[in-house]
């Protein structure tokens, strides 16, 4: 088949051929999850990603496009990834460096005596809002705030997946409600609004989403039964003291990260900061740590240190370790031991994988024109100001399932829907405001997302465990198309604007 010929086929035609691909991979993806359970992201689901891009691919060599287009397709669509995949190698960088340095058992250590199991979950959802909020970065707050929050919520009994939701609930309403945030300029930006217009008429479906959700996370902990664990949140604390010099200063660390994001550093730049600022504070104040991990120990003559060329090469070679590789901590218990270790780099290189794959098989789709295929069919639906919504929800949802990255989420609708809106006289904040409310904060309860699959890493929590209690990201897509078909709060082009267009056209 030429490339004129594909030119023949019918929307409904292109739509059975664009369908074919997409079953066949939610069908591997169940079957996956299904034989191996958790650990389906160990490579199943991977293996499944890659046999749902080959058969892309074919159908889109019967279409009439050329091996040299797909690969095209493929690698514009994982280059779209690189920034995330940097940003995620830094997290496991982090997330180490501040392991050996005390940060995070810092945190965790002032954490277990300030929270209690009751108001545990409420209080993981407002801080790491707070701190979303103030970076206007969800990665940053769960790579910082919520691995710490992980740690107290197993030391207080807590299911780690509730916990997980609570932070992610969070850190997701930060997020989308900063002026800070990427996704937060980029919806405006696609529907043709300004962002504070955008932030304002956010809240209209946020706020009510929002509290909803902390609703829910008070029920749960007046009425929740906290597991029994290996050692109580007192045997924990008393566990990181005797392993970890402790200190409030520590702390210092984290609030520069968030600093720097609030002064718009790029996260990169300042995930990067953070890390070797958690090194420094590992060599100078934790030197019992760095003897563990290397054997290699810090001399003395009576009560002075001597900075003797073994610790300087143990400085050195624990810093590297715990930022590339795994390392953990010898408490005692078991428990202890799980939560004061870190994976560095290496532990996201799975993940890593899983990110390629999903773009290649969303790089050969859109590229192919099958991604278009399915939302032009979906269009057809549209027959109100409430069906249009529900449409445009519908439509970022199934780009965060089969695109696997959360800007072509927005992007792509954003672009599809701008004129659909315009044509029935809703002002373009009602798009912005939608993208937002379905392709932001959906894309962390797809396992194979760009999101889903890091948020998964770095909180140690299967997605398919931890999406069922991110009620936030779960009712934001349903608040908004409830708004879109009662009709609360419809923002309308004002006449004078829609007869100026018209003059202009």
């Amino acid at each position: 088949m030429t490339k004129d010929s594909k030119k023949k086929l019918d929307t409904t035609q292109m739509f059975l051929l664009a369908l074919i691909p997409v079953l066949i991979l939610i069908a591997l993806l169940g079957l996956s999850v299904y034989l191996y359970g958790d650990n389906s992201l160990g490579g199943a689901n991977q293996m499944a990603l890659i046999v749902g891009a080959v058969i892309a691919g074919l159908v889109g060599w019967r279409l009439g496009f050329s091996w040299k287009e797909i690969e095209k397709g493929m690698v514009k669509s994982i280059k779209s990834a690189l920034p995330a995949i940097l940003i995620l190698l830094m997290i496991g960088a982090l997330s180490g460096a501040w392991l050996i340095s005390g940060i995070v058992p810092t945190m965790i250590y002032y954490g277990l005596e300030i929270l209690n199991p009751t108001i545990f979950l409420f209080a993981a959802c407002v801080i790491s809002a707070i701190v979303a909020v103030a970076t206007g970065s969800s990665w940053s707050t769960v790579a910082t705030v919520g691995v710490a929050l992980i740690g107290i919520g197993g030391a207080l009994g807590i299911d780690s997946a509730m916990s997980a939701g609570a932070i992610i609930s969070g850190a997701y309403f930060g997020d989308k409600m900063s002026p800070l945030s990427d996704t937060t300029n980029l919806a405006p930006a696609m529907a043709g609004t300004d962002l504070f217009t955008h932030i304002r008429y956010m809240t209209l479906t946020t706020i009510p989403s929002i509290t909803i959700t902390l609703l829910l996370f008070l029920i749960i902990g007046f009425s929740i039964t906290t597991n029994d664990s290996d050692v109580g949140a007192l045997e924990m604390s008393k566990l990181i003291d005797e392993n970890f010099v402790i200190s409030p200063w520590f702390l210092l660390v984290p609030a520069l990260v968030v600093f720097l994001i609030v002064k718009k550093v790029a996260s990169l730049p300042a995930l990067f900061i953070g890390t070797i600022a958690g090194c420094l504070v590992a060599v100078f104040f934790q030197p019992d740590i760095v003897q563990e991990i290397t054997g290699k120990y810090l001399q003395t003559e009576g009560d002075t240190v001597v900075w003797d060329p073994n610790y300087i090469q143990a400085s050195y070679m624990a810093s590297i370790d715990a930022m590339t590789t795994s390392v953990g901590i010898e408490t005692g218990d078991a428990g202890v031991n799980d939560l004061l270790s870190s994976s560095g780099m290496f532990g996201m290189l799975n993940t890593i994988w899983l990110i390629v794959c999903a773009m290649c098989f969303g790089g050969i789709m859109e590229a192919c024109g099958l991604l278009q295929a399915i939302t032009k069919v979906l269009m057809r639906m549209v027959r109100s100001t409430g069906s249009l919504i529900a449409t445009t929800t519908g439509t970022c949802l199934f780009f965060n399932t089969t695109a696997s990255d959360q800007y072509l989420s927005i992007v792509v609708p954003g672009r599809m829907y701008a004129d659909a809106y315009k044509d029935r006289g809703l002002a373009p904040q009602n798009l912005s405001r939608t993208l937002e409310d379905s392709g932001t904060v959906t894309s962390v309860l797809v396992p194979w997302n760009t999101c889903g699959a890091t948020q998964s890493s770095v909180l140690g929590v299967a997605t398919g465990e931890y999406f069922i209690y991110c009620f936030f990201n779960i009712i934001s897509p349903i608040m908004t198309v409830v708004f879109g078909y009662v009709g609360i709060k419809i923002a309308k082009i004002k006449p004078k604007k829609k007869e100026e267009k018209a003059l202009n056209d």
